[in-house]
């Protein structure tokens, strides 16, 4: 038995999301179709992330076991992506792993990445890729408020109703805040993270950067604890798996 890591980029925009669902089809039942074309058999993937529906990734990994060894790596690669370009999903790389590699329990620290246009005029290129906000945003503000939500905290204000972890408490190992132009990016890393969090975090973010809440108030919607004082989640399309670390 040979254990293979892929990692993998994908536009989530038409997708129900990473991970199987009765409503639509998700970027993992299209990556497992592709795999039964190239070996004839039903191989199950596993994802280091699930990832919303509307959500990106540049960095998205997922591992699945096979009798068979993959001599030619980079044909496999040329393969996969043939039956898979179409659908916007790529597969970067794929590399050995021993067999009691798991994608995502053996993760070290996820990686996401919001972004966020903020300008007056409509996008294009970064259609369904941004966040577009006309009204300018303090930056300076955004970043004291990422500084709030390092560490260890009870995350349930940003938790989602349907999220099934056992813990809301989440260390937030950083937040980085930067802008080039219009284009302000939000990276954040973290082991692990509660589902819906960091689009909840990233829609308290914008309250507290347009002037409509000040610190003292992100910091009391942050300790309640309460999911109604949350802000609405910041849209699936600016977020982005960007990376995993093993």
């Amino acid at each position: 038995m040979f254990n293979y890591l892929m990692r993998i980029e994908y536009d989530g925009t038409k997708f129900v999301g990473w991970q199987y669902q009765k409503n639509g089809t998700s970027i993992q039942e299209k990556i497992e179709k592709s795999l039964y074309k190239i070996f004839k058999k039903k191989i199950r993937i596993v994802g280091a992330g699930r990832t919303d529906k509307g959500v990106h990734a540049s960095g998205q990994h997922a591992n699945f076991k096979i009798e068979k060894k993959i001599n030619d790596k980079e044909k496999f690669l040329n393969s996969i992506n043939f039956f898979l370009h179409k659908d916007s999903i790529t597969i970067i790389s794929i590399k050995s792993r021993s067999l009691n590699f798991h994608s995502r329990h053996s993760a070290k620290e996820r990686v996401y990445k919001y972004y966020i246009i903020n300008r007056i005029g409509l996008l294009s290129l970064d259609k369904n890729r941004a966040w577009h906000i006309k009204k300018k945003l303090n930056l300076n503000i955004m970043k004291k408020g990422g500084k709030i939500l390092e560490g260890t905290h009870d995350f349930s204000t940003f938790r989602a109703s349907s999220c099934s972890a056992k813990s809301a408490v989440k260390k937030i190992n950083s937040v980085r805040i930067s802008k080039i132009k219009d284009k302000i990016s939000i990276t954040f890393k973290s082991k692990s993270f509660l589902q819906n969090q960091v689009r909840s975090m990233v829609g308290c973010l914008e309250k507290l950067s347009s002037d409509k809440w000040d610190l003292e108030k992100f910091k009391k919607v942050l300790q309640s604890k309460k999911r109604s004082n949350c802000a609405p989640p910041a849209p699936a399309h600016g977020l982005y798996l960007d990376n995993v670390r093993y």
